[in-house]
């Protein structure tokens, strides 16, 4: 059995060896013949400096490894990058038929080689995830060889059997488009795991405000109500908040830690707004840190040929094929449309590239064994803002998405622990064209009309108001007396729907046609809650008692044959208010487990998730906490204090 275990080995290791030589050697027949001035291609020699390659990459690779992981963050991903050019200029440079001289020559074939060896693995995969999953097997099993105090093992390491949970965000992605596209056949994957029975897809309502760290607060921490949109205005400080800011995310965690979080005992957290208390935070905004020496996958990302070089030269290439998305728009005037210029060339080949390390860190992670894991990938929701939710650029992230799952499926073999797989969103999108679009000015410039000492701050179809001239909340009498104009000019402002303002008698929404007083839901006139949906009364209490929310929330108008809606900023899917399928996200799990709350809200995600990891046994019950979600008040300097940036923590 020894012999035979030893004999596949040996056939794995050389069928790779073989594909590794004949691509170096097309890459570099490839290269030679693209430089300008080399003269002469002679086959032998190529084959020479095909061993010449192999062999430097043999001696400098661990080497540049070592030092990869010892430096760890930006210097990781510098030197990723420069292990492989160097690599290949010193092979160059002992090249046996001395083709290329000088050192600007041999830089510039060395990256040209790169560029073309990136490009060739590529399309020899066909565009397939085979060689990504190679490269994270083989760190899988040498973190697993490392943990077993083995330097060197011939047979793959058993599958592990204690059980895990991995759950994955699949960013911004609603459940109807989910639905829609795995009944289009366009996600193989996750139709599979449906039409076999293996998992169950349901919705879920993400309530106000329906954005990435209102809902990460909530399913991380349970704590939905310390966040009342994507950025807000604290009057006690006088300070804006922006929650993807790691400093401000670091105060806005402080508050929601109580040290109880989803990720609590041996957690991971990667990619996410928060950190669920986890012991380990990998590229987690509050902790303000890329990942450290000790996050081996980190430094195998970056070292690896099929790693940060391969994903840089496919970003590359996803600009051009943004600029040629973006111009289709524009010729046939696709409306509602954006501008897709400036940061957004950028941020679209940066998500792919986080969603490749993202997979390569938990690829690590299940390696180690640890019990449970929450990663957040970006890609869908990121383009799904400046394409539209159902376009088909938005359409194909969302199918990389299904591939990235599929990788992980791949890798489970490898894990130590038998990890079940959760997948979900944190909101959806709804699409429109802009408020100024529409209407040809913004929404602050109504507002200054009206009011000329008031803040507007936005988060998509939500927008707060406030009157930064007193220093707390104030309701509609104060609003009334000092700005007569201001309530009455909004709500008969065609592009919005609803005004929600504190009264005697508590909070009161007014629309174009009627009032709906919240607290008891008696109406006057035209109930201008009925466009919204069932939940909204709920969601705009919930919304009120939320802390920092401001002394007016102003909601755009949504069309009822539609269900578009207005963003107040220049996104065209956009999430953050009510309207459309922003609320609603999804939730795929195993078909078996039992479901024992309403998914209402983020923190009744988060109650599930604890009810999950209890049944697996990967944790203990907490006693009820069902009131962790009330507001707790900031102190301003005092928890801003509290709340200093902290280095990555890794157990």
């Amino acid at each position: 059995m020894a012999i035979r275990t030893q004999a596949r080995w040996a056939a794995r290791r050389g069928r790779a060896v073989l594909r590794s030589a004949i691509l170096t050697f097309v890459v570099l027949t490839l290269t030679l013949w693209l430089m300008p001035g080399v003269a002469g291609t002679d086959v032998v020699d190529t084959l020479g400096l095909v061993v010449l390659v192999a062999a430097v990459g043999a001696v400098l690779r661990p080497l540049l490894l070592l030092g990869i992981t010892a430096l760890g963050g930006w210097a990781a991903m510098l030197l990723g990058v420069v292990a492989q050019v160097v690599v290949m200029v010193v092979a160059l440079r002992f090249d046996p038929g001395s083709r290329v001289s000088g050192l600007p020559s041999l830089v510039f074939a060395a990256i040209l080689a790169v560029i073309v060896a990136a490009l060739l693995d590529w399309m020899v995969d066909s565009g397939s995830d085979d060689t990504f999953v190679r490269e994270a097997r083989r760190l899988m099993r040498g973190v697993r060889r490392r943990a077993a105090g083995r330097l060197i093992a011939l047979r793959r390491p058993p599958a592990g059997t204690e059980p895990g949970l991995l759950m994955v965000q699949l960013d911004g992605v609603a459940e109807p488009v989910l639905r829609w596209a795995i009944r289009a056949g366009n996600l193989p994957v996750l139709g599979t795991w449906l039409r076999t029975g293996s998992h169950t897809a349901r919705s879920w309502h993400t309530g106000l405000p329906s954005t990435t760290p209102a809902s990460q607060a909530g399913i991380l921490h349970g704590a939905t109500r310390q966040i009342p949109g994507f950025r807000w205005y604290e009057k006690d400080t006088g300070r804006l908040m922006v929650s993807n800011r790691p400093r401000d995310a670091a105060i806005i965690e402080a508050r929601l830690s109580d040290g109880r979080g989803l990720l609590r005992d041996g957690g991971v957290s990667i990619g996410n707004a928060f950190s669920g208390d986890a012991v380990t935070n990998l590229l987690t905004v509050s902790h303000a840190a890329l990942p450290g020496r000790s996050a081996r996958g980190w430094a195998a990302f970056m070292a690896s040929p099929y790693g940060f070089t391969r994903a840089l030269v496919l970003g590359v290439a996803e600009v051009f094929t943004e600029l040629h998305q973006a111009r289709l728009q524009r010729r046939r005037n696709l409306q509602p449309r954006v501008s897709r210029s400036g940061a957004f060339l950028a941020l679209r080949p940066a998500s792919m590239l986080l969603r490749d390390v993202n997979v390569s860190l938990v690829a690590e992670q299940m390696a180690r064994g640890v019990p449970a894991i929450y990663c957040d990938l970006v890609d869908y929701d990121e383009v799904a803002h400046h394409a539209g939710p159902a376009r088909p650029e938005s359409m194909r992230q969302l199918e990389n998405l299904d591939r990235m799952l599929g990788v992980l499926e791949r890798l489970a073999p490898e894990a130590a622990r038998r990890y079940h797989l959760v997948v979900l969103s944190d909101h959806g999108q709804s699409q429109g064209p802009t408020f100024r679009q529409r209407f040809g000015e913004s929404l602050d410039e109504v507002v200054q009309q009206l009011a000329a000492d008031a803040l507007v701050v936005s988060s998509g179809n939500l927008s707060m108001i406030y009157l930064t001239r007193f220093p707390r909340r104030v309701g509609r009498a104060a609003i009334e007396h000092d700005h007569p104009q201001l309530i009455t000019g909004l709500t008969a402002h065609p592009g919005i729907g609803l005004v929600v303002v504190q009264d005697e008698d508590g909070p009161v929404a007014y629309g174009p046609g009627g009032i709906h007083r919240l607290l008891d839901g008696a109406v006057t006139g035209t109930d201008p809650l009925l466009p919204y949906g069932p939940h909204t009364r709920a969601d705009l209490l919930r919304h009120q008692s939320a802390a920092h929310v401001g002394d007016l929330v102003v909601i755009s108008s949504v069309d009822p044959g539609t269900l578009e809606v207005s963003a107040f900023e220049e996104l065209v899917g956009s999430h953050g208010g009510l309207g459309g399928w922003q609320t609603d996200a999804m939730l795929v799990h195993p078909a078996d487990w039992p479901v024992t709350h309403e998914l209402n809200g983020p923190d009744a995600v988060h109650r599930q998730l604890l009810d999950w990891l209890v049944m697996l046994g990967l944790r203990q019950p907490d006693q009820a906490t069902l009131e962790r979600s009330a507001p707790i008040p900031a102190t301003g300097p005092q928890s801003e204090a509290i709340a200093r940036l902290s280095p990555i923590r890794e157990g």
